[in-house]
């Protein structure tokens, strides 16, 4: 099948895709050089990831994610001008983005855009008291997608294939412990895909990217590329429910270099999480419209904080 009916999507494709396509990943600190870089585990997928819909829509979504996690006594990070180590954070992170399909199908591709807008709130502070505690409300990092292509293989089987880019608009001080910018372009080219069980009313869908981040000119660190694999799986149930589980896998991939990398060591790092997450899509009035939450937990971590994400998301379409 080279194409997809508009008909055939589900009302929450249309909603959830300005998720899945815009979804701005969070800025915990100062990129890897805080020991976090942009992704939380589990946050970067969101239900049909890898289908752009055929139609020419407007998409809009507001999402909320709450991050708590600490960084154990032992391990030390280049943070704040410093280096550091045993640290909490409390993080809220909320956007507003925007995606236009764009009506187009030129030989079994479709494509759209999106633009994300986050503010966000960090609080970060010291185990041993050696740093000042930190806080603050700041716009972080836009984030965009010029053009996300989405190709049809079959009835059944999808991929979405884009680069999504962050630019270093966000407030940044390389004093701070609290920063809501990372002061550094990053260029995450991204795949996803999607596989539906129509017969079980099983969705099974996969997002994989890579960040590559340029140096940080205020603190002349440059961070190692980091891998993010993020996977869903989700059964649908009646009155347009599902519940399901994702998990997510943050991969850095080499050291940091340049800066304070050469004190710690490069500060590479891993994390892996698993949660639940429950999906609702539908109609309010002739919009359709979805809604969905989740709750990851990191279980096996390295070289980077450890915890919880809550991230809640609704989405509208419009003609």
């Amino acid at each position: 099948m080279n194409g997809l009916s508009a008909r055939r999507l589900p009302y929450g494709c249309l909603s959830a895709m300005v998720a899945s396509v815009a979804f701005g990943w969070v800025s915990l600190a100062s990129a890897t050089e805080g020991g976090i870089g942009r992704p939380i585990t589990g946050m970067q997928i969101a239900p049909y990831a890898g289908i752009v819909p055929p139609t020419s829509d407007w998409m809009v979504s507001v999402t909320s994610i709450y991050y708590e996690g600490s960084l154990g006594k032992s391990k030390a990070i280049p943070v704040a001008g410093t280096v550091s180590m045993g640290l909490d954070y409390h993080i809220s992170y909320n956007l507003i983005s925007v995606a236009k399909s764009w009506g187009i199908t030129a030989g079994g591709w479709n494509f759209a855009s999106a633009f994300s807008v986050p503010v966000q709130y960090t609080s970060v502070s010291s185990f041993h008291g050696l740093l000042p505690a930190d806080s603050g409300t700041q716009f972080a990092d836009i984030f965009f997608t010029p053009v996300v292509a989405g190709y049809h293989l079959t009835k059944v089987d999808h991929i979405a294939l884009s680069i999504q880019m962050y630019a270093p608009t966000g407030a940044y001080s390389a004093s701070r412990l609290a920063n809501a910018g990372q002061n550094t372009w990053t260029f995450v080219p991204t795949i996803a895909y999607t596989k539906l069980l129509p017969s079980q009313d099983i969705e099974l869908s996969a997002n994989y990217g890579v960040e590559f981040y340029t140096a940080n000119n205020a603190t002349h660190y440059h961070n190692a590329p980091v891998s993010v694999l993020d996977l869903l799986a989700l059964k649908r149930l009646t009155g347009g429910w599902g519940v399901g589980l994702i998990g997510g896998w943050v991969q850095q991939l080499g050291d940091d270099y340049g800066g304070l990398a050469d004190v710690t060591g490069g500060a590479s790092g891993h994390s892996i999480g698993m949660g639940p997450v429950v999906t609702w899509s539908g109609k309010w009035s002739s919009t359709p419209v979805s809604a969905s939450l989740r709750w990851v937990n990191e279980f096996e971590v390295r070289n980077r904080p450890k915890g919880n994400a809550v991230e809640l998301s609704l989405g509208a379409s419009f003609k």
